[in-house]
């Protein structure tokens, strides 16, 4: 039996700062593709560097809450941080960090 797969590219909305659940939008965009599947594994790929993935409970929202508190605590942004890079703003360098700390894909 010859493996199948596919693959799709998906554009999100712009989100504002912070912590966000896009699984429903994904799922929408991969809706027809999973019908052609009895299983397998799906991986999603971030073509951005200010940006990060990361697989999280979404039953209650605190936990977005909570993981975006960390990380504001532990990447800290503004006057008070000492990031050389700031050409393009004092968030651009935490969003960097913040993304390597998640990374840009899960499976």
């Amino acid at each position: 039996m010859a493996a199948k797969w596919a693959q799709k590219t998906i554009i999100l909305p712009p989100h504002k700062r912070g912590c966000h659940l896009i699984t429903s939008q994904v799922m929408k965009e991969i809706q027809s593709d999973l019908a052609t599947f009895k299983c397998g594994l799906a991986h999603l790929f971030l073509q951005h560097t200010s940006a990060s993935l990361t697989i999280n409970e979404n039953y209650d929202s605190d936990v977005l809450d909570d993981v975006e508190t960390f990380l504001n605590d532990t990447v800290p942004e503004g006057r008070k941080a000492r990031w050389k890079h700031v050409l393009e703003g004092p968030d651009d360098m935490p969003a960097h960090i913040k993304s390597s700390m998640f990374g840009c894909s899960v499976t």
